[in-house]
């Protein structure tokens, strides 16, 4: 199974890209996706972004993620 997290893009300097993800920042190959910019959400898998997502998907993942966490904490 595979798992990857929304991220934002801070910054991009060649292939590589330094992403914000839940306040940590990261960095990310930006090998698999297309025309990156600062500002565009990516899915983050092992270092790689390897999908471009709308704004509102991001903020929805992430609201899930939060909305599971919160979920754990109250076991």
């Amino acid at each position: 199974m595979c798992l990857s997290i929304p991220a934002r893009i801070i910054s991009i300097e060649g292939n590589m890209a330094e992403v914000s993800c839940g306040g940590t920042i990261f960095k990310a190959g930006l090998q698999m996706i297309e025309n990156a910019k600062p500002g565009d959400y990516i899915l983050l898998h092992a270092g790689f972004a390897i999908q471009k997502i709308s704004d509102e998907e991001a903020v929805e993942t992430i609201r899930l993620i939060k909305e599971m966490k919160d979920a754990m904490n109250d076991i």
